[in-house]
């Protein structure tokens, strides 16, 4: 199916018309961020915390210490509610009450399960290390066995899942048109700076190529 089927829990009320629950629309801003977040409850008492992410297909990981509250709450295929925003600008209107933000954001709905054998965890992380940087894992000194067994990497298929996006300018009354104020968008976005080398990195090892193609938002 292209889209998801909401219930009352994901289906947009306020605004729908900025929504959607097509694949097409909620997977690229997935894929455009590092940072969710992840709701959950702890004897009824809610908590949010926010991690990093990665997606494959209908699934969605992300992984914590065998010791993280959040983990211990959600890893018995507790029901989750995982977002994702990027701010994309300030959308400035000639009132404060059509004033807005730009913004694309996804909320997502599943339960999460632990990913228990050892090479399926592996290659969880692998995939996490090469959506961040692709050609990276290679490089690095192999994982322990340890470092393996202290890591939890929780799975998450999404059951539900709605988009909603904001763009374009402020949506003025028509009698305001001509008011004395400046009116507009002020574009808001993610940018990486030039790399900075750790002080023990060996003289001759350059910035890797894939730092430079590293791009998110």
């Amino acid at each position: 199916m292209s889209s998801f089927t909401p219930t009352t829990r994901a289906r947009l009320r306020r605004l729908s018309e900025r929504g959607s629950y097509d694949r097409a629309a909620i997977f690229p801003i997935l894929d455009a961020g590092l940072i969710c977040h992840v709701g959950y409850l702890i004897d009824g008492q809610p908590y949010v915390t926010p991690t990093c992410y990665w997606r494959d297909g209908d699934r969605l990981y992300w992984h914590g210490s065998r010791a993280s509250r959040m983990v211990r709450a959600v890893q018995d295929g507790a029901a989750v509610c995982l977002t994702v925003t990027h701010l994309d600008g300030v959308v400035f209107a000639r009132s404060g009450f059509h004033s807005s933000i730009n913004y694309r954001s996804v909320m997502a709905f599943g339960r999460a399960f632990p990913v228990d054998d050892p090479a399926a965890k592996l290659r969880a992380l692998v995939a996490f290390s090469e959506r961040i940087a692709p050609g990276r894992w290679p490089e690095l000194r192999p994982t322990t066995k340890q470092e393996l067994k202290a890591t939890t990497v929780l799975e998450m298929e999404i059951e539900e899942a709605s988009a909603k996006v904001r763009s374009g300018p402020p949506i003025d009354d028509e009698d305001e048109y001509d008011l004395d104020v400046w009116a507009g968008v002020l574009p808001l976005g993610m940018e990486a700076s030039a790399p900075q080398a750790e002080a023990h990195v060996k003289p001759g090892i350059g910035i890797p190529a894939y730092l430079s193609r590293l791009r998110l938002g």
